[in-house]
């Protein structure tokens, strides 16, 4: 039984949809601070759908491409994360990213609706009041 497509990997499962052994993978973490996949007990690795297109960014660049590692660190310094993922994407580019991940890129906000706009004011009310208790029961303690 495969697993759905928002589904965390791990890392014999990423390693096996990107089609490179596992010690590539834990070698390009050390390498690249942006791959940070999500560790739990144990250091056992899981990679989110967003580590995966990470991954397969990196790949592209290192294996199609012909970049060096640190080609693609300063690829990465110079445009961001956003055209690690498009070079995995292929010709869809950063607008497949846009829509895939609900990635905007920094200075392109998207506009939010007036029903978003309330949902979002009212979950700030209620963080703001839970603040508040647990610095009344700080103050106590």
């Amino acid at each position: 039984m495969a697993k759905g497509p928002n589904a965390f990997r791990t890392i014999s499962e990423a390693a096996e949809e990107l089609g490179v052994p596992q010690h590539v993978l834990r070698f390009w973490e050390t390498k690249f601070s942006f791959i940070r996949p999500m560790k739990r007990a144990g250091g056992r690795r899981f990679y989110r759908p967003q580590d995966i297109a990470v991954l397969n960014g990196v790949r592209t660049l290192l294996h199609s491409e012909g970049l060096t590692i640190k080609g693609v660190q300063k690829l990465h310094r110079d445009h961001g994360l956003a055209h690690v993922i498009a070079a995995g994407l292929g010709s869809n580019g950063s607008a497949s990213l846009e829509a895939e991940f609900d990635y905007a890129p920094p200075g392109k906000e998207r506009a939010v609706g007036e029903e978003a706009r309330d949902r979002l004011a009212f979950a700030l009310a209620d963080l703001t009041a839970i603040k508040s208790r647990l610095d009344g029961l700080l103050a106590r303690g």
